[in-house]
């Protein structure tokens, strides 16, 4: 009778320790699978971290696989977070070295000598003149920018290289390169963001992130829904129908649907400015 009793509780405890073995088996498994798991959702958000970040840029500027693409000039090093923004109307200016110059000009002089007077430029092209307004009250560091480009004849003989006709309506210029990656050299902080809007006849500049303009800029020729991220220093007061008929011959899409070189040529000849 002892004998049999033993038995049964040397069963009864073999059965627990299989019960108690299955169990840290599944335990061990399912934290497995969660440590897997947590490692994929890691990958995952830093890819797109990572997108968000550089904008899937391999040669293409940053919004090219996008549904909504942003005006961008692909950068040459990694965005530094955003600097403050200048005081209006800024008395001193702030350009540092940045990349490696499409054109050799030089850096603009850092106390802007115009902020009194009303200032006219007029972007000639090969398809008409297109006249703008310079906002130098409200971006005079862009626009001091601008005018140290067009004088020293850094705009001369460049292509609007890009047409976006989806999800907004810019054509983007001011990249000697024609690639969608030249700049001056230098760069500078963001202006006149503050209840931005980008209207039919917008003139603001690309960028690659907060505090990275240089020399490329865009022209809105359809109100575009795009965030404050763009500073804006001049208004089409003339020629805005010139871009409208390049719009309307399209683009290549050779960075995405909607999104390309304009299918008819657009370069700038020359950039004169002029006291309004």
């Amino acid at each position: 009778m002892a004998g049999k009793k033993e038995r049964q509780r040397k069963l009864a405890r073999e059965h627990y320790e299989r019960q108690q073995a299955r169990r840290a088996h599944h335990t061990h498994r399912w934290r497995l699978i969660g440590i897997i798991a947590a490692a994929c959702c890691a990958v995952v958000l830093l890819g797109g971290a990572a997108y968000l970040t550089f904008g899937g840029n391999s040669g293409k500027p940053a919004a090219a696989a996008t549904a909504t693409p942003s005006p961008t000039a692909s950068p040459t090093t990694t965005p530094t977070a955003s600097p403050s923004l200048a005081a209006e109307p800024a008395t001193h200016c702030s350009y540092t070295p940045s990349g490696t110059p499409a054109r050799k000009v030089g850096v603009p002089p850092v106390k802007p000598a115009f902020r009194a007077s009303k200032y006219q430029a007029t972007i000639k092209t090969n398809r008409g003149p297109i006249v703008v307004d310079l906002l130098n009250h409200q971006a005079t560091c862009t626009v001091n920018s601008f005018i140290y480009l067009a004088v020293t004849k850094y705009f001369n003989a460049t292509p609007c290289h890009r047409l976006t006709t989806s999800g907004i309506y810019v054509l983007q210029c001011g990249d000697p390169t024609g690639t969608g990656r030249g700049g001056p050299g230098y760069k500078f902080a963001d202006e006149n963001l503050a209840g931005a809007k980008y209207t039919a006849g917008t003139v603001a500049m690309a960028n690659s992130g907060p505090g990275t303009n240089g020399s490329q800029f865009f022209l809105v020729y359809r109100n575009s829904t795009l965030p404050a991220s763009y500073t804006p220093f001049g208004e089409i007061v003339g020629g805005l129908g010139i871009i409208q008929n390049v719009a309307r011959a399209g683009t290549d899409n050779s960075n995405g649907n909607g999104d390309g070189h304009p299918k008819q040529k657009v370069t700038i000849e020359r950039v004169t400015i002029t006291k309004a």
